[in-house]
């Protein structure tokens, strides 16, 4: 992979530095149930189609008694997109060259009342340069509270940087997060932003609403789980978590695109992969 330029690795540095803070925050939780529950850490190496170095990733896995299944992946991957996939991606039909460091977030929840959550921020450079991503809440059990302080806290991020992020964001997460086969949203929503054109004076503005994000998901999500870990839960209530996940799980191998993404520029197949729940079930 060809050396990276200053904006590469400043996105790099900071991907990486809030996987460390989400990390330890969510092992502070375990903490706080009694459980000594830690991550557990993989790098993982990208071969190019090339034949080159294409960078590689760290994943991240931590089961306990909180979190059932929580994945923290983070990557920095280049070289060449392949044949017509490269027609797909922003920046890439001319020229399949490609560049790309992340931070992606899965997180299933042992107990029924404590939402899962997603969340994802990425800067892309092809021909083009580029951030996207966003956080989106799927509780088995909604709350509206839960909803409520959730997007209060991504719209204050938004609304620090320009007041049509919120509103346009919030409509392209309930557009995104569909399930078309199923006719129904796969949770209450978030934020999703891609193409966040980033030249220039750009690259600056738009870097700094990405850390807000970051920063707003580690401000809300804790929060929220820490309200409801310890909300008593009757079997019923875990098969309706167990057949929620089976949505979640039909909507990431069918619809998401950064799964896509990740298989089809060599990813690592466990790190892709992870967004999967542990149990799940089928009615």
């Amino acid at each position: 992979m060809k050396p990276l330029d200053d904006q590469q690795q400043a996105a790099r540095t900071w991907f990486e530095s809030l996987r460390d803070s989400i990390c330890a925050e969510f092992e502070r939780i375990e903490r706080e149930a009694g459980s000594d529950a830690s991550f557990d850490y993989l790098s993982w190496d990208r071969t190019d189609p090339s034949g080159e170095p294409g960078g590689g990733g760290v994943r991240g896995v931590m089961k306990g008694r909180v979190f059932e299944k929580v994945g923290v992946n983070v990557s920095t991957v280049g070289g060449t997109l392949e044949g017509e996939f490269a027609k797909t991606i922003h920046g890439a039909a001319e020229n399949p060259g490609f560049f790309a460091t992340g931070i992606s977030l899965v997180a299933h929840m042992a107990n029924p009342h404590v939402p899962a959550v997603h969340m994802n921020t990425r800067f892309l450079c092809t021909t083009k340069r580029w951030f996207g991503g966003g956080a989106d809440l799927n509780p088995p059990i909604p709350y509206e509270a839960d909803t409520a302080d959730f997007h209060a806290t991504l719209k204050s991020a938004c609304d620090a940087h320009d007041p049509e992020h919120y509103p346009r964001f919030k409509k392209w997460a309930d557009d995104y997060f569909y399930i078309p086969h199923r006719k129904v949203h796969r949770g209450v929503g978030g934020i999703f932003y891609d193409h966040l054109e980033s030249e220039g004076d750009a690259w600056d503005a738009n870097f700094a609403f990405t850390q807000d994000v970051g920063r707003a998901f580690l401000d809300t999500y804790p929060r929220i789980v820490r309200e409801r870990m310890a909300t008593e839960y009757s079997d019923d209530d875990v098969q309706q978590m167990r057949v929620w996940r089976g949505r979640y799980a039909e909507f990431n191998l069918v619809y998401d695109r950064g799964t896509l993404f990740g298989l089809k520029t060599g990813g690592n197949i466990d790190a892709i992969l992870m967004s999967l729940p542990p149990l799940a079930a089928w009615d």
